[in-house]
């Protein structure tokens, strides 16, 4: 059975292992925080809008001249 403390390739296989695994969380973590802190940004602003209806009646001289 080899010594553990020999196989030094071992060693730098898990702390690079441990850094990426280090490294991912402190992503995530920074991620979720800039999110709850980011104001919610409207994609389109709101304009007011004018809507014009026009009631046409069947006794009105409009309708029957355009039919």
């Amino acid at each position: 059975m080899s010594d553990w403390t020999s196989l030094w390739y071992v060693w730098l296989l898990l702390l690079t292992l441990f850094l990426l695994l280090l490294c991912g969380l402190s992503a995530s973590c920074v991620r979720l925080c800039c999110r709850r802190k980011r104001l919610p940004v409207e994609t389109f602003p709101r304009h007011p809008c004018d809507l014009a209806g026009i009631g046409i009646d069947s006794d009105s001289t409009a309708h029957s001249t355009v039919t």
